[in-house]
């Protein structure tokens, strides 16, 4: 599932639980997709700063 469509989900249950309510599965589920969404965000962020060089490492 991309990232895309984890915050889209995410934002669906979200809107959902202020109407409503959430089941016990649909909470399941959000728990999950937030889990997801912050093992690729702190994977993206490593990604990052992994690539910072520094200019004077360089000269």
């Amino acid at each position: 599932m991309s990232m895309d469509d984890i915050i889209a989900r995410i934002n669906e249950l979200a809107r959902k639980a202020k109407a409503e309510g959430l089941t016990d599965v649909e909470i399941d589920e959000r728990n999950e997709l937030r889990k997801q969404y912050i093992a690729i965000f702190k994977g993206n962020l490593k990604v990052q700063l992994d690539s910072i060089r520094y200019v004077e490492d360089e000269e």
